[in-house]
């Protein structure tokens, strides 16, 4: 992670666990119906020793990843902005009482580009969930440019 930090690199927290340079900075718990993250002090490489422990589920289903943020190669990148952070805090209700301990905070495409709002939302996205309400659904499908 330090070569992450020292190269200044934004980080997408809703990236792919297959995406290169992928980290876990967060553990997915909370209930079925409220699944929430529990975040990691500092980010872990994503391992194959660590996705070996997460089988049969996939890792997408116990960790929060991040990784480098695509940008043009994202679905969600209108050139600009992350359009998903912005779906997220324009229609996600706020979850967390206080800013979540987040290790990938200073880095994070979501603080830098809608600050607090979206960390106060992040607790709640989970990336591959099979029990996701119909409005977490509509905020993850990509809009048009």
């Amino acid at each position: 992670m330090e070569n992450i930090a020292a190269d200044k690199t934004t980080l997408c927290p809703s990236a792919r666990p297959e995406s290169e340079d992928s980290v876990v900075f967060g553990i997915i718990s909370g209930t079925v119906a409220e699944p929430r993250v529990a975040y990691l002090k500092q980010p872990q490489p994503l391992t194959d020793e660590l996705i070996a422990k997460a089988n049969p589920i996939t890792p997408a289903e116990i960790f929060r990843t991040a990784a480098p943020c695509a940008t043009k190669a994202c679905q969600h990148f209108d050139g600009q902005d992350c359009r998903l952070a912005t779906r997220i805090i324009e229609k996600l209700p706020t979850v967390a009482e206080e800013l979540p301990p987040c290790s990938i905070r200073r880095d994070c495409r979501w603080w830098q580009q809608e600050g607090k709002a979206a960390c106060m939302r992040c607790p709640q996205v989970i990336t591959d969930n099979y029990n996701a309400s119909e409005l977490a659904i509509e905020v993850a499908i990509p809009t048009a440019n």
